[in-house]
């Protein structure tokens, strides 16, 4: 299954989008967390500048 999974990321549209992940620190517990999603690679940078 995971074979099936690559093969659909990799043809087509997938390689227009990347996985980033981002650091969030919580303000009321002071931990942290971690934010991930699908973006376009055109707005990877834009992403981590919010």
């Amino acid at each position: 299954m995971a074979k099936k999974v690559v093969a659909t990321l990799q043809s087509g549209d997938g390689r227009t989008y990347s996985k980033v992940i981002k650091m969030v620190k919580s303000p009321k517990t002071g931990a942290y967390t971690f934010k991930e999603e699908m973006v376009p690679n055109e707005s990877v940078k834009d992403y981590f500048k919010k």
